[in-house]
């Protein structure tokens, strides 16, 4: 990690703190591949110009199944691989392990368990989600089934979001991601579960619970207190599949950047990471106001055409597209109201967590 060893012996990082919530988010994830459609770097790429080996176990996926409304079977694919299937957690060969095996290599001291209460000189703040947007929650299992990745968008699996299955190497990882009906996680893990067994032979072995959530956000500046604000902590994630891994790194990469070479941040992130953030938003409101008849002909278009390149597109700035940015933006600004969730006597993944600043009602 050449971008931590160099803040390291500048005096500008002494050491990481962490509340350890790798457990949580334990199994296989999705990595998209490109954050800028006309940025040709793959995300693997530009983790080795930031200095990152990338010897933790991930696979390039090029195809996979999406199940329209009626359960029909749409097979997308591409050119290049749709996004990077990779380990999250604790063990060996997960992207945690050789980020923190990393760290360690580079000089920089890990406490674990230890929230920060002061601060001093510089520092990056990245705490992770201040609301839930998103939840995940899902199975983590052995299986002896064939790799492969679906994924299915029904409201009675994940309501405004999607459920998916993915599986590699005789580990499988299964969730459903809803964007509102958190309290009903349950009862939409169920249906999901159904659901892959009918359609694609899901089988689990040693079934494990995991569970996740996720926080997106318009800012002004990221900007906290002086301190340049990163990752989830930031809302730097894609307002229409909750996708922000590629975001955290992108982000706190620019933010180690500008303390190395004291430029500025807030500069930085609004060149490179505002426009699809923005857009993301835009196509979240598409997805809202769309039909099921409406997904349906999209997921027809993205089965016919280079699934891959058709995202791109749908991610790529546009004068219509900047146009709905105003709406869409007075919609997304008032948070996600889920009815079903008043945190109290709630066991959602958001409210088990504990450790967030709960509603007044509560």
């Amino acid at each position: 990690m050449t971008i931590a060893k160099r803040l390291r012996e500048r005096g500008l990082i002494d050491h990481l703190d962490s509340s350890s919530r790798a457990a949580v988010r334990a199994g296989w994830r999705m990595l998209e591949p490109v954050i800028q459609p006309r940025d040709p770097q793959d995300v693997l790429d530009e983790l080795v110009s930031a200095g990152i080996n990338t010897s933790f176990e991930h696979c390039g996926v090029r195809q996979g199944v999406v199940f329209d409304s009626q359960t029909k079977p749409r097979r997308v694919h591409g050119a290049r691989p749709l996004f990077y299937l990779l380990r999250r957690g604790r063990a060996d060969g997960s992207l945690d392990r050789a980020l923190l095996e990393q760290a360690l290599a580079a000089g920089v001291e890990v406490r674990f368990n230890d929230r920060v209460t002061q601060t001093s000189g510089e520092m990056v703040l990245a705490g992770g989600p201040r609301r839930a947007d998103i939840i995940a929650v899902g199975k983590i299992f052995d299986t002896d089934m064939a790799d492969g990745a679906w994924l299915a968008l029904d409201p009675a699996l994940a309501p405004k979001g999607y459920a998916y299955l993915l599986v590699h190497r005789g580990r499988g990882t299964v969730a459903s991601c809803m964007f509102t009906g958190f309290r009903d996680q349950a009862s939409h893990l169920s249906e999901t579960l159904a659901f892959f067994e009918r359609h694609a032979g899901l089988c689990m072995k040693n079934p494990q619970p995991f569970g996740g959530f996720g926080n997106t956000r318009l800012l002004r500046t990221a900007l906290q207190g002086g301190y340049p604000v990163i990752g989830e902590h930031a809302g730097f994630q894609d307002a229409l599949a909750g996708f922000g891994l590629r975001y955290a790194i992108r982000s706190g990469r620019l933010a180690a950047e500008s303390m190395i070479h004291g430029t500025s941040y807030r500069q930085a992130w609004r060149k490179t990471l505002q426009p699809t953030l923005r857009t993301g938003v835009v196509n979240r409101f598409l997805f809202n106001i769309t039909g099921r008849r409406g997904i349906d002909f999209m997921l027809g278009h993205l089965a016919r055409a280079d699934t891959g390149e058709a995202l791109r597109r749908a991610y790529r700035p546009s004068t219509l597209k900047r146009l709905l940015f105003p709406l869409a933006r007075r919609r997304f600004r008032a948070p996600l109201a889920d009815p079903s969730c008043t945190h109290e006597n709630c066991d959602c993944i958001w409210c088990e967590h504990g450790t967030h600043n709960q509603s007044p009602n509560s």
